[in-house]
C-alpha cells in the first residue's frame, strides 16, 4: 500500500519522507490556506521533496477554467496529479488531461457508480471520503469494498486512493480491503506506531533494566 500525506506542511512531510513513509502528497484549497503559503510556491517546494505524485487541485467549477487552471498546475513539475472535483465537468477536464499523459486524481467521491465514470474517464486516481460517510452514518469502508470489487471485475488500472482517512483503523481496514494508496494527515500516520502494550511492555523492560544496575 501506499501512503500519501494529506497536507501542504512541508515540515511534517519532510519528517515523514526522511523515514521512507511518503509515496506521494494530496493538498486540497483548505490544506493551502492552513499552510498560509502561495498555492504554486508551496505546490513546487513538496514536489522538490517527494518524488511521487503530488495532487494540486482546480479551483474552476467548469471544465473549460478547470482545463486552464489544471494545465498551469501541471507546469509546476511533472509529479503533478491534477486534483479535480466528481462532476460531470470534472470528469470532462480528467478526459482532456488524461489525453495529454497528466496524471488525473479525481476527488470527492461517494459512490461507485461515481468511482466507475471516474475510471472511464481516465483517472489515474479515484478518491473515495470515507470519514465524510461515516459522518452521515454510511459505511465509507463498504465503498472502497465495492469499488475494489467494480474495478477487479474490469480490469480497471485507476487506483483507489482512500481519502478522509480519520483514523488508524481506517487505515488498517483500506489495506486489508486491496485499496491501493491511503492518503492521510501526518498524525494519523504517526499514531499507526501507537499501542497501549507497546507502552507497557516498554516500561516493565526499562523498569527491570534498572534492576540489573547495567549499562549499554
Amino acid at each position: 500500500m501506499k501512503f500519501f500525506v494529506d497536507t501542504a506542511d512541508t515540515a511534517a512531510i519532510k519528517e515523514l519522507n526522511d523515514l521512507g513513509m511518503v509515496d506521494g502528497v494530496t493538498t486540497n484549497p483548505s490544506l493551502i490556506l492552513k499552510s498560509g503559503r502561495d498555492i504554486l510556491e508551496v505546490t513546487k517546494e513538496i514536489c522538490d521533496m517527494v518524488h511521487g505524485p503530488v495532487s494540486a487541485e482546480v479551483v474552476a467549477t467548469e471544465s473549460k477554467d478547470m482545463i486552464e487552471e489544471g494545465m498551469k498546475l501541471a507546469k509546476i513539475a511533472p509529479n503533478i496529479a491534477i486534483k479535480v472535483p466528481l462532476t460531470w465537468d470534472g470528469l470532462t477536464a480528467c478526459k482532456a488531461f488524461a489525453s495529454e499523459g497528466h496524471m488525473v486524481n479525481v476527488t470527492l467521491c461517494f459512490s461507485t457508480a461515481q468511482a466507475i465514470l471516474a475510471a472511464k474517464a481516465g483517472a489515474t486516481f479515484i478518491s473515495p471520503f470515507i470519514g465524510r460517510l461515516d459522518d452521515i452514518n454510511l459505511d465509507g469502508m463498504q465503498l472502497i469494498e465495492d469499488i475494489r470489487t467494480v474495478y477487479d471485475n474490469y480490469d480497471f488500472s485507476t487506483q483507489i486512493l482512500a481519502a478522509s482517512i480519520r483514523s488508524v483503523n481506517h487505515i488498517s481496514d483500506a489495506a486489508r480491503i486491496g485499496a491501493d494508496v491511503i492518503t492521510a494527515p501526518p498524525a494519523v500516520i504517526k499514531s499507526m506506531a501507537n499501542h497501549p502494550l507497546t507502552d507497557k511492555g516498554l516500561a516493565q523492560f526499562l523498569k527491570d533494566w534498572e534492576a540489573t544496575g547495567q549499562k549499554i
